[in-house]
């Protein structure tokens, strides 16, 4: 989903400023030089593909996403791994891209791929891959990536990993994945008389659980979706995924929502808005219009991912403590997302080498660079949301320790998220324009209690069946 979302919000600037300079000047930028800055010419390394960087080798690269100075702690860890992977790579030159704003918006990020202008590490969502593979823009790291390059790759969720192939090519490395739950308010649970450690596990369980939630009055809702901006679509989309069912057939060109479970789906959601009066009377709501509900104490649970706490904890002044994760009801299967870096095509094998190395480093080692928790800690920043976490085996284990052990909020919270995993599955080819069509699915359900559920159903599989014969 890329629409208001924060996640799918790209980071700001294709026109990015960079800046490079040598490990005595990280203090002022937080890129670093390899140790020979002389402009000399770069290489050489084994010509083996599948062998681990030379320490001698050298060479530079660029690298999307360092932290903007408004970011002063995550600013202040890059720096810190720069410094750290050049004792290992002192020959690796690691200039960074960043401006005042984000990452890439997605103008521009188009844009970058048409002009060839994208760093050698680029950052993408897992659903750039046909955008960015229609450009060939991304180089094919298949024979790059093992495990002496990257030791934990065996426990890296193939789930995960399988989101930045196209059949058995990798493209790209994640940085962070999201699986959809079921995101509650543990204030109105308890005073509702219901265990916010045991979240509603069926669609029957959250209906039964937001007429509760509903009777404490007082214009709380117990129940929330979205019908505007896509978001909508979205959720329409992660809620037939829940129970089975899907949006598209496994061909791709064709809808495959308008069948008994999508009928099943609707006719839910009509009964808890109109029935129950249990999804509160404002409604057209977008993203950003939930969370601000459940952080104000209006909202008893809404489907999302668990990096909507940081969001309304850091931006909305709510309380770590007062969120917890169930799930996805119906618990069929999930849809999953996240970002990821990629790598430029063209560029020579030993920057491809440095890539994986820096890529490695910094975002796929148990322990170090983004799961170095304990320093996580140190700055101020939050430990003990249950993602990112693609970690299967003996690193999920460690590293799941480690996150408890730094926790700045009460990880119990998420038990049931965590101790449940559910089967995931990425968003349907077209997506946002899938999404944008099936908003009027679900704003015709929820502002209108005469709305025609099977109308509406066969309007928007005409559309999207329109829309996915134009790919």
């Amino acid at each position: 989903m890329r629409s208001a979302r924060l996640r799918r919000t790209r980071r700001a600037g294709a026109a990015a400023l960079v800046c490079a300079l040598t490990l005595t000047a990280l203090a002022a930028c937080g890129t670093s030089s390899s140790s020979d800055d002389d402009g000399g010419a770069e290489g050489s390394g084994s010509s083996d593909p599948s062998a681990p960087l030379d320490p001698e080798t050298k060479v530079s690269i660029t690298i999307d996403c360092m932290p903007p100075a408004a970011k002063a702690a995550e600013l202040k860890q890059w720096k810190e791994d720069v410094a750290a992977f050049n004792k290992i790579y002192p020959n690796v030159r690691i200039e960074g891209r960043s401006t005042p704003g984000q990452c890439l918006e997605p103008p521009r990020f188009t844009a970058m791929l048409k002009a060839k202008s994208q760093p050698d590490v680029f950052y993408t969502y897992f659903t750039d891959l046909p955008q960015v593979l229609s450009e060939d823009g991304a180089e094919d790291i298949t024979a790059y990536v093992n495990d002496k390059t990257v030791p934990a790759l065996k426990d890296i969720d193939p789930n995960v990993l399988g989101m930045l192939k196209q059949g058995d090519k990798l493209y790209g490395l994640p940085t962070s994945n999201y699986t959809m739950g079921l995101m509650v308010n543990r204030k109105l649970f308890e005073k509702a008389g219901l265990d916010p450690d045991n979240p509603p596990r069926t669609w029957d369980e959250v209906r039964t659980a937001a007429k509760k939630i509903a009777g404490l009055g007082d214009g709380i809702a117990g129940y929330g979706d979205y019908s505007a901006g896509n978001n909508g679509g979205w959720h329409f989309t992660a809620e037939m995924y829940s129970r089975g069912g899907d949006v598209v057939d496994a061909s791709g060109k064709k809808a495959a929502f308008n069948d008994d479970i999508g009928r099943a789906l609707a006719e839910d959601l009509r009964a808890m808005r109109w029935e129950d009066d249990s999804m509160g009377k404002t409604q057209l709501l977008k993203w950003g219009d939930l969370q601000k509900q459940i952080a104000s104490d209006k909202l008893g649970m809404f489907i999302a991912a668990p990096d909507n706490i940081a969001y309304m904890v850091q931006q909305l002044g709510a309380e770590y403590d007062n969120f917890g994760m169930g799930p996805i009801p119906g618990g069929e299967n999930t849809l999953a997302g996240g970002n990821a870096y990629m790598i430029k095509k063209g560029i020579s094998p030993d920057k491809v080498k440095a890539a994986v190395a820096w890529l490695n480093f910094k975002n796929l080692t148990v322990g170090k660079g983004q799961f170095d928790w304990a320093r996580t800690k140190a700055d101020g920043l939050p430990v003990g949301l249950p993602q990112p976490n693609f970690w299967l085996g003996e690193s999920k284990k460690k590293d799941d320790a480690n996150r408890a052990e730094s926790a700045t909020m009460n990880v119990a919270a998420f038990k049931a998220f965590m101790d449940n995993p559910v089967p995931s599955k990425p968003e349907p080819p077209k997506a946002q324009e899938i999404y944008k069509i099936l908003d009027t699915v679900m704003s015709g359900i929820l502002t209108n209690e005469d709305a025609d559920i099977d109308k509406l159903l066969d309007t928007a599989e005409s559309q999207v069946n329109q829309v996915l014969a134009n790919q």
